[in-house]
């Protein structure tokens, strides 16, 4: 049976009780979550990439146990499309705040579809 793999990005620079949704809700959709932590050279972020990392993975393990979903948190550099592409992603979650994430979103959907 093929599991369905999803791919969730983000810099979590903190790690919102908004990303905890969209992955809770990720995991009802998917067998295995990648939770990618987008490494940037331009921007100056709050928390150390490491820190960023530890605390997903202490608030993620509940998360993955409660909903039975084997969740792996990974840090990436470059195109999200292609990080998905390498761990074998089919799906990529993506959480929307307000219109303006919609457009930027139904944008970065026609990039990533002629880069997949």
């Amino acid at each position: 049976m093929t599991r369905l793999v999803g791919f969730y990005p983000g810099s979590f620079d903190p790690v919102t009780n908004g990303h905890l949704d969209v992955i809770e809700r990720a995991c009802k959709l998917v067998d295995r979550l990648i939770v990618g932590v987008g490494v940037s050279a331009t921007k100056k972020p709050l928390f150390a990439h490491e820190d960023r990392i530890e605390l997903l993975k202490q608030t993620l393990a509940p998360v993955g146990k409660r909903t039975d979903t084997e969740i792996e948190i990974i840090d990436f550099q470059g195109l999200m499309v292609q990080a998905a592409r390498e761990h074998g992603a089919k799906l990529i979650i993506r959480g929307l705040r307000d219109t303006t994430d919609y457009n930027y979103e139904m944008q970065m959907v026609g990039m990533n579809a002629q880069m997949a």
